[in-house]
């Protein structure tokens, strides 16, 4: 069989997709007591299934080799006995702000609208407590689950004004060395429906907001959802930071304020943006007919628009009016890939109205979004880790520093399979999580199948 490469830059290692797997003996960690020439050693990483098992070498941080054999002692060394690595998994869209609010209430009818009715009220209620409380143990889920960056929007508006931003500000500090986090300034409302959101807006991105976010279609006519998005560019021109919108989300374009994909290339070209744009959702675009599609598709990968699709949230809310034939609406991933448009995954919300699941899991939202959209085989599921790891990197401007390869942040995580192309099927532990060559998670389970006498 042919290997797939993961998608990534030319200069990285590829990861491929092979046939048989692997057999290897379990993990073990070796600390050596005498410090090294290189601070840590991953030996025998499977990174590529068409390939032998390499070692990788870390000193200050960074991957330094990446060879069959690398016979310099090393601070600490890892056997990972033919486990597959990865570079580290990008949350590329999360509302760490609004997660875990399942509990105190459930959306009861499951649409959009009342997701955001509901979450407009629980967000009175916010403290710096509670966001920071209910945001730390999603960070660290993230973190045990393999991921090493996330791109998080909290809501600025009047409600809640900028103390999700103010918390995450703290919280990446917090986080620091355990994870990266980047914050959107996220006008949820909208901008004209909130009067007092722009100056808002304005003030979080001076107060160290990397991102300017908008909520494309939350606004009263299409009139004011365009210059929405005007708005959204200036302030991004403003302060020198890169866009991501919540875009086109519905079940089709019958509210042309759901239709607004070529709008948003036509500005991202205009203003020369191209490659800083991301819209987050884009369901709608799979209810358009083929030609006009393929048009879209075209400009937003001409422009360069990247989209990212959020499996978990777009079926839950999505086709709630249908009686018959309920569309399941998801950005359509095959399309985009053969239109060129860089195409990530995210979680998007946990565990509140607008979805209640999740346990920031990139791996099992890759393999959900795999099931949903007709994606299957070695070559598809390889490339739908690459949208967690390189794809995603990309969307949030980190891929000059990621990867397998040398010169890139260790930022890497140790499998419990056998094979790139399992890696979601397998759900596989993640046996250790690096981030900038240290060890900052580590998962080890023991299961045993028991014999049993019979008669």
């Amino acid at each position: 069989m042919p290997t797939v490469p993961l998608r990534a830059p030319e200069s990285t290692v590829p990861l491929n997709a092979p046939d048989a797997p692997v057999p290897g003996a379990p993990l073990r960690d070796t600390p050596d007591t005498a410090p090294g020439t290189v601070d840590l050693l991953l030996r025998r990483a499977r990174i590529d299934d068409a390939t032998a098992p390499v070692d990788i070498a870390v000193t200050g941080g960074v991957i330094t080799a990446v060879e069959s054999e690398i016979a310099e002692p090393a601070t600490v060394e890892i056997d990972c006995a033919g486990r597959v690595v990865i570079p580290g998994l990008v949350e590329s869209h999360v509302h760490l702000d609004k997660a875990l609010l399942d509990r105190e209430r459930a959306n009861d009818d499951g649409t959009l609208a009342r997701a955001i009715a509901i979450t407009a009220d629980l967000k009175r209620e916010f403290t710096a407590d509670s966001i920071r409380d209910r945001a730390r143990r999603v960070l660290e889920q993230a973190i045990g689950n393999g991921t090493t960056a996330i791109r998080a929007h909290p809501d600025v508006d009047p409600i809640v004004g900028l103390l999700g931003v103010h918390t995450l500000l703290e919280l990446r500090e917090e986080f620091r060395g355990r994870i990266d986090l980047q914050i959107v300034a996220f006008p949820q409302e909208g901008i004209f429906r909130a009067p007092g959101t722009l100056a808002l807006l304005r003030e979080g991105l001076a107060d160290g907001a990397d991102v300017i976010g908008g909520c494309t279609y939350n606004e009263d006519s299409p009139g004011e959802c365009r210059r929405h998005i005007d708005l959204v560019f200036e302030l991004a021109a403003e302060f020198g930071v890169p866009v991501d919108l919540h875009a086109d989300f519905a079940d089709d374009i019958g509210d042309p304020r759901f239709a607004l994909a070529d709008y948003i290339a036509e500005v991202t070209d205009r203003t020369g943006m191209g490659g800083r744009v991301t819209i987050g959702h884009a369901t709608s675009l799979a209810a358009r007919e083929p030609g006009d599609r393929r048009r879209v598709l075209r400009l937003l990968a001409d422009a360069g628009v990247a989209v990212v699709p959020l499996p978990a949230t777009d079926m839950f809310l999505g086709g709630r009016t249908d009686t018959a034939n309920i569309r399941r609406g998801i950005a359509p991933v095959r399309e985009l890939w053969a239109a060129g448009v860089r195409t990530a995954y995210s979680s998007n919300n946990i565990r509140n109205a607008f979805t209640p699941y999740g346990n920031a899991d990139l791996l099992d939202i890759g393999l959900f979004l795999a099931q949903t959209s007709h994606l299957a085989g070695p070559a598809d599921l390889t490339r739908v880790l690459g949208m967690a790891t390189y794809e995603a990197a990309a969307v949030i401007g980190i891929a000059d520093t990621y990867g397998l390869r040398v010169g890139a942040a260790a930022d890497l995580v140790v499998l419990d399979t056998r094979r790139v192309a399992d890696a979601l099927l397998d759900r596989p532990d993640r046996s250790y999580v690096i981030k900038g060559g240290r060890v900052v998670a580590r998962t080890v389970r023991t299961r045993e199948l028991l014999p049993v006498t019979v008669g």
